[in-house]
């Protein structure tokens, strides 16, 4: 029997499990695929400041908190998996297309400065500098030095072999229902231990067995990323970009080995898993209204994914009130990367120590 059961097998719940075990738990991991679920879709912005919104204060601390944690976390995992996760430390810069994106973005500048955070101004001349590839319309922008960002795909797959060295057992079955101490799996075995750790993102919801108000309150919402590569020599995008495009958002990821994500939409659609036209011509429409080059870069493929969100967007964290040794760990819609770190900690902490 082991000590704790994490039901999920992303980069919550690997994360959660590794530290568990680093501390001296008997962990099991219970997922289908583990790595396959919204955690390899995710474009790995650590960006709490750029996406700083007035009425989500105790989410911006979260994110704060979290992003302080990132790097010792990306040293010692990338130490117990010999393996680089893709951790940059370039910051994110935030541009502007037209006169009315650049009304907008001095808006956020100036709401992110009254919540107290650190955000630079920047010319065109800056911009150039920092991104030469950028259209000649982007002429202002913004800078968050401190924000980070992570190859989401990367992570995961070291957290795979951080969890299976330590020994962390994984059981490649999906959990279709849980109780007090107990999880049943598909084929009809249920596993016992002390503690269960839900942490199966937009599918925790869909569990059996917890009563209806212990059940969370978690739904998919679905996102749609496309992956480019450019040309051989063509090094397009440097930094994060996050760009206000005629009234819409879009960002720009690059990774280590050249190719470049672009996302999101945020699309409430259920479990509709299907890549649409539309929204890939969004996405790519504004994307290359901004860094013009990327026409000539190969698409390498479009991707969805299902964010779990909750009603107020803040996750769930901790010691169900109503399931005796349950901990809860989803509901990071936006954010699952970015908490990553900190979630682990505070899961753990539940787990080992009994704080609440």
């Amino acid at each position: 029997m082991s000590d704790v059961v994490v039901i999920g097998g992303g980069a919550i719940g690997l994360s959660v499990a590794w530290r568990l075990r680093e501390r001296g738990a008997e962990v099991t991991v219970v997922d289908p695929e583990p790595g396959s679920g919204a955690s390899v879709v995710a474009a790995g912005m650590l960006a709490p400041v750029t996406e700083a919104k007035p009425g989500e204060e105790a989410l911006l601390a979260l994110g704060l908190e979290s992003l302080e944690l990132w790097e010792p976390f990306a040293a010692d995992l990338e130490a117990a998996a010999y393996r680089s996760i893709g951790f940059r430390s370039d910051g994110t810069l935030v541009v502007a297309y037209d006169h009315d994106d650049r009304r907008a973005l001095a808006d956020m500048v100036d709401r992110q400065r009254s919540m107290g955070l650190e955000v630079g101004d920047l010319t065109a001349a800056d911009l150039r500098t920092l991104e030469p590839a950028l259209a000649p319309a982007v002429r202002r922008g913004a800078d968050a030095r401190t924000e980070r960002s992570v190859d989401p795909p990367a992570l995961v797959a070291a957290l795979l072999v951080a969890v299976e060295t330590t020994g962390v057992t994984i059981v490649r079955q999906k959990a279709t229902r849980l109780a007090p101490g107990a999880v049943t799996l598909a084929d009809g075995t249920t596993l016992t231990a002390p503690t269960v750790v839900l942490a199966a993102g937009a599918w925790s919801a869909d569990i059996e067995g917890l009563p209806p108000d212990a059940r969370p309150a978690v739904r998919p919402v679905k996102g749609q990323i496309v992956t480019l590569r450019p040309r051989p020599g063509d090094d397009l995008v440097s930094h994060v970009v996050r760009a206000f495009v005629r009234g819409s958002i879009v960002y720009v990821v690059p990774r280590d080995d050249g190719r470049v994500v672009c996302g999101a939409t945020v699309e409430e659609r259920g479990w509709d898993s299907i890549p649409t036209a539309g929204a890939v011509y969004e996405l790519l429409r504004d994307v290359l209204l901004v860094i013009p080059g990327l026409d000539d870069a190969e698409l390498l493929g479009v991707t969805v994914g299902f964010r779990p969100g909750t009603p107020d967007d803040l996750p769930i964290i901790g010691p169900s009130p109503h399931v005796d040794g349950l901990i809860l760990a989803t509901g990071h819609y936006r954010n699952g990367i970015l908490l990553t770190p900190l979630t682990a900690e505070r899961v753990a902490a539940a787990v080992l120590e009994g704080v609440r």
